[in-house]
């Protein structure tokens, strides 16, 4: 930009904020996510509970890598994981500072890369409606086809 001039930047304002909790399918490469306003255990046990009743209702098992993050293990998830409904559930947690080995980690760079940095969205609704979109395409196609040209 030229010298005393400044650019207008759009940005949803406030320094609003959303968080994703998800799940990736390393077989059918099908993520499942939950949104929150905080990134919290409850968060995570939200999307424990849509594992396991819609997501996976059926399987004797669901299986879980997780990084070590605090709120994959805190007293709120270990106490709910202790109820009989959630017994199928087997947390396996990756050894420290290995995000390599967390595949998910990689569709959350995409997602950052391709829809939440540097947007140009009014608001909070509208580019969780772009997330939200970015996602459901990443799960049709099984890979990335999202273009910010053809979402607006």
């Amino acid at each position: 930009m030229l010298a005393g001039k400044q650019k207008f930047v759009l940005t949803p304002g406030c320094n609003e904020k959303r968080y994703l909790a998800g799940a990736l399918n390393p077989k059918t490469g099908r993520l499942t996510w939950v949104e929150g306003d905080r990134k919290n255990s409850f968060l995570f046990l939200e999307l424990l509970y849509k594992l396991a009743t819609k997501t996976y209702r059926s399987a004797c098992r669901i299986h879980l890598v997780l990084d070590n993050y605090g709120i994959h293990n805190s007293q709120q998830v270990r106490l709910a994981l202790k109820a009989a409904a959630a017994s199928r559930i087997k947390l396996h947690f990756l050894p420290p500072y290995c995000p390599d080995h967390n595949r998910i980690e990689r569709i959350w760079k995409d997602l950052h890369d391709n829809v939440t940095r540097n947007h140009r969205c009014a608001g909070m609704e509208e580019l969780m409606a772009e997330v939200r979109l970015y996602l459901a395409t990443r799960n049709r196609h099984g890979r990335h086809t999202y273009s910010r040209d053809t979402a607006a």
